[in-house]
Order: structure tokens, then C-alpha cells, then sequence
């Protein structure tokens, strides 16, 4: 796809992430060893742009057994839907290499099967991350944020972007508490939420901003290592964006999208059929494209 629309391409294998210490992703696919972990790096650099890179990342679990802390036999199988953040991802990064957007653009698509053997992480296991923050691990099913913290890590320190934007199917939680109309949105920058928030009108997919802060920050300490992973079902969500927040640094505008209550339907709807939404494509696209043109209006 990448070369069918002109996008460069590169791809880290597990060698190349054992190099550069992303503990994370590596622990979150250990238990596959027929399909081992990559990090697929997809670029739009237009030649006249020399400007700091807008980065997407995008979770891309191919299969979710949950690990050893293994799901609920019931819909099990929906658990290939766990890459839709990724999805999501490679979809813009086609889209915006098509509409030949005049804008330096990254995205990251961190990918793993998190699956149970001999060699899965363990409940226990405490992981050093690419940037140096270790987790102690609570639950194996927590393995979203893992591959997030690394792929973030690494891309904001690679490509020195001016935004940052990640998308996971990242908790049941957010379910709860939104349902399956909207994604949930975390933040340390209020102008960068507002812009992704003008934006939902004209592309039909709707957020609703959660807090993210000291308080959610603190939750997740651990006495053995910086941060847990999990810190139980309270305030599931916040912990996500919580955890999120050690790899991006505090000035560097960032938002944290949880689309696992839209990321697939079970009943057609006016956007979309059955199955795998997209969702997030759209709102990328503007976004990126008033980034491009910041005199357009919609």
C-alpha cells in the first residue's frame, strides 16, 4: 500500500527493538512465536516541507487472548478488532498520500499478538520500557498501553513532532462509561482537544473529553517499579491515558483517543456497516488537512 501511494515505509523487527530497549512491545509479543512484533513506520513528506511532523500511533494488536490474564470465552473472536486503532492509522496515512496533503505527517503502527505459551509475559514481570520508565506488570490484558508507551516514546524522540495523536481499543471502561457513540479523549493540551473537537460535527464521529491528571497520575504508581500497568477496574480509562502520559513529554501537545466502544458495530448505522468501523479516518483527514490549509474553512 505504501508504495502504491507513494508513503515511505520501514518496519522494526524484534531484533531491532531488543537494540533499542522497547520492553513493552517486546514483552507483549513474546508469547507468539509465529508472529513476532513489529513497529511499521509509514512517512508523507512532501519535498518543500521542513516543518516539525504532525505523529499518529495507532494500536494494532492482531489478536487479544488477553494473555495469562486470558478474556471470557464469549466473543473472543471480535478480539481481531484490537488493531483497529492502527487500522485507523494506515487508512489516513493512504488517505493523506492520495489527497497529496501538503503536510509532514508520521504514522506508527505498533503491532503485536498477545497470546498464551511458555513465553508470555507474566503477571509479575517488570518491563523497562524504550525511555527508560519501568512497569510492573498486574495484568497481561493491560497490553495495549505497553506497545503505545514504547512506539510513543521512540517516534516523539525519532521525529520531534509539533502534535501527537494515538488511537486504541485500549478499554472495556470506556464502554461503560460512554457507550458506543462516542471515543473517549484525554489530553494535556485544551487547544488541541477544541480543534479535534470542531472537528466531530463535520466528520460524525463524536468524543467526550475524561480527566487526566496528578490524581489519575498517582493511581498508578507502583512500589517496585515506576508504574503499574493496571491498577483495577476503577477508573479503567483514566489509568490508560494515566500510563500514556510517561512517554510524552509534558509541553508536547498530545491526545490520547480510546475508540473501543466505536471501533466496530454489530448493527449497520448510517456511516457504517456491520464490522470494522474505521473510525478515526475522518477525523485524521480534517485534521491533518486544516493543519495543511489553516485558512480553510469547512
Amino acid at each position: 500500500m505504501a508504495r502504491e501511494v507513494g508513503l515511505k515505509f520501514r518496519v522494526l523487527d524484534e531484533k531491532q527493538m531488543q537494540k533499542l530497549g522497547m520492553g513493552g512491545i517486546l514483552a507483549v509479543g513474546a508469547g507468539s512465536r509465529v508472529t513476532p512484533p513489529r513497529l511499521i513506520v509509514l512517512e508523507h513528506k512532501p519535498a518543500a516541507k521542513k516543518s516539525s511532523p504532525l505523529l499518529v500511533v495507532g494500536k494494532a494488536i492482531t489478536f487479544d487472548t488477553g494473555g495469562i490474564s486470558i478474556k471470557p470465552a464469549e466473543k473472543m473472536g471480535k478480539m481481531i478488532f484490537d488493531k483497529c486503532g492502527g487500522m485507523a492509522v494506515l487508512g489516513f496515512m493512504c488517505a493523506i498520500a492520495q489527497l497529496k496533503l501538503p503536510i509532514h505527517v508520521v504514522g506508527i503502527l505498533t503491532s503485536a499478538e498477545n497470546h498464551i505459551s511458555d513465553t508470555a509475559f507474566r503477571p509479575g514481570d517488570i518491563l523497562r520500557m524504550y525511555n527508560g520508565v519501568t512497569v510492573e506488570v498486574t495484568n497481561t490484558d493491560a497490553e495495549g498501553r505497553l506497545v503505545l508507551g514504547d512506539a510513543l516514546a521512540w517516534g516523539i524522540e525519532t521525529f520531534k513532532p509539533s502534535a501527537v495523536i494515538d488511537l486504541a481499543t485500549l478499554t472495556g471502561g470506556v464502554i461503560t462509561a460512554l457507550g458506543k457513540t462516542m471515543a473517549g479523549v484525554m489530553s494535556n493540551d485544551d487547544a488541541l482537544v477544541k480543534e479535534l473537537d470542531d472537528l466531530t460535527g463535520l466528520t460524525g464521529e463524536k468524543i467526550w473529553r475524561l480527566p487526566l491528571g496528578e490524581d489519575q497520575r498517582k493511581h498508578i504508581k507502583s512500589e517496585d517499579a515506576d508504574i503499574v500497568n493496571s491498577a483495577g477496574r476503577e477508573g479503567h480509562p483514566l489509568q490508560g491515558g494515566a500510563f500514556l502520559s510517561y512517554f510524552v513529554p509534558e509541553k508536547l501537545p498530545w491526545a490520547h483517543l480510546d475508540i473501543a466502544g466505536v471501533a466496530d458495530t454489530e448493527k449497520n448505522l448510517p456511516y457504517y456497516k456491520c464490522g470494522a468501523t474505521g473510525w478515526g479516518v475522518r477525523t485524521l483527514v480534517e485534521w491533518a488537512t486544516k493543519r495543511a490549509n489553516p485558512t480553510r474553512t469547512n
